[in-house]
Parts: C-alpha cells; structure tokens; sequence
C-alpha cells in the first residue's frame, strides 16, 4: 500500500552500538534517524558511561542524522508517591541527560506513568488524575530545564497505557518544546489486545502532532515480543496511514530485540510500500 500524501516515512532504527557498526553502511547511507541503547542502566550511568560515550562519538563519526537515546527506565515510575523515591528518579534522568549532552543527541526515551490499574481508578479515587500528573512534574521539573537548556527533547513512551489520552495530556501539561509523546506499537498492540485498548491507530491519532517518536515492533497482542516487521499481528498499513493523516515527521525506531536481522523487519515494511 503506497501512501502518496507525502513522501514516504524514512525508517531508522534503535540499536546497541555494536549493532550500530553493524548496519553502519545502511544508517549512514541516507542518515537514518538514530537512537541508542547504551545509557540506561543504573550499573553503566553509575560506571563507565564517559568512556561509553567516547566511543561512540567515535562509531558515529561522519553520522549527521537526527540522533537519541532511550533514558533510564529500570525500577521506577516518574509519579512515585515517595519523594525520595522522586529524588531518585531526578537524578537517574539528569545522568541521561548528561549522556546526551556529551554524545550531540536530540531525543531521551521516558517511561510513561500510566498502569493498567490506573485505567480503572483514576476517576475512582480522589484527585487520581492530578495527582499523577502532579508528582511527574516534580520528579520531572529539572530535568524538562535541563532538557530545554541542551537542546534535547523528552519523549514519553508508552508502556501499559490504556487510555493513549493520558499520556498527551500529561506531555501538553509541561507546556514545552522539550516534552513530547512516543508511541511504541508493540505496546499499544499489547493494550489492545490484552486490556481493551483501542488498536494502535488510535494512538497516532491521540498523539497528533504531539507525536516526535515511534517504536516500530511487531507483536502478537499477547506480550511484549519485539518482533521483527512481519512476524506478528499488528496492521502495518492502518498505523503508517494513521502517521500519515496526523503528524509531522516523528522517528520512526525500528526497536527489535534480533537487532542483527534487522534488515529483515525494514525490508517487510519497504516491501508493503509503506516505508523507505
């Protein structure tokens, strides 16, 4: 299915830097959006990170594409409840963003709030909807600052959202540049199928031009699989559309967990017209 609205969507992908040497020659060719996995762990942003980030200043010489890392996301939520907790959570993200800094990176992946029980009891309890967003502003306040002050924007995935609403609301209410939505099709698949979500569409469209982020995985509904494009379930022609039709060039990361056949999962969505 070709969309002739506009050019077709140029695909990137997120990978380890070992992987990114890997498929060097296809990122740099045509200067594919980027996104590393390296600096989110609280073992390397405790440990070697600088020399992590050396190196890949090195890997990604010549490399002019538009660049980002998945943050910190390991053992926390950005709305605990414990303010120390909170402190924390600060802390870990500043590290993020300190790797950012140090590498020239424009994007940092976040980890949404939002449960599976939220999506039941937010109306429920008293203040349950701004309570949320108020304790993510104080865990998130500096580091939207520090953000700003970089240039780097953060992009805030969903993980088991169910209502794709929330989390848009929850970016919009920063009321900054340097806050914006992600969307992982894997995820949204999973809340569709698995808790009564709507499909993954539907979370482009909430999105609108909020959206600066994608995921690309495929998945059975079922789990959190990061399959290769085109060994799951999800209707790859709705969600491109629904990219289309709503927003304005956000990267689109093919996130998978067999980085090494990656051309595999690229290759199924050039091949179905949707992609470059």
């Amino acid at each position: 299915m070709t969309l002739p609205s506009r050019p077709l969507p140029l695909i990137g992908a997120a990978l380890s830097l070992d992987m990114v040497e890997r498929h060097r020659d296809w990122l740099f060719e045509r200067q594919r959006d980027l996104e590393l996995q390296e600096f989110f762990e609280a073992s390397v942003l405790d440990g070697d990170w600088r020399d992590r980030a050396a190196r890949t200043r090195r890997v990604l010489d010549g490399y002019t594409g538009r660049l980002g890392i998945h943050g910190p996301f390991w053992g926390f939520s950005i709305d605990s409840e414990d303010p120390d907790v909170r402190a924390v959570v600060t802390r870990r993200l500043m590290q993020g963003l300190d790797a950012v800094e140090a590498i020239g990176a424009t994007q940092m992946v976040i980890h949404s709030p939002y449960t599976t029980w939220d999506a039941n009891n937010l109306d429920y309890n008293r203040r349950g909807r701004e309570g949320i967003v108020e304790r993510a502003h104080a865990t998130l306040a500096p580091v939207v600052t520090r953000a700003e002050e970089i240039g780097c924007v953060l992009v805030i995935e969903n993980i088991e959202d169910k209502d794709p609403h929330d989390r848009v609301a929850l970016a919009r209410s920063f009321d900054s540049a340097a806050v914006r939505v992600s969307i992982d099709v894997g995820h949204a698949h999973y809340a569709h199928h698995s808790t009564g979500a709507p499909p993954v569409d539907y979370y482009v469209r909430a999105a609108g031009e909020m959206l600066a982020h994608v995921h690309v995985q495929d998945a059975d509904g079922h789990a959190d699989r990061h399959w290769l494009p085109g060994e799951g379930t999800i209707r790859w022609p709705s969600v491109f559309k629904a990219f289309a039709d709503w927003c304005d060039t956000p990267r689109l990361l093919v996130e998978v967990k067999d980085q090494a056949n990656l051309m595999k999962g690229v290759d199924h969505l050039v091949g179905l017209g949707l992609a470059e």
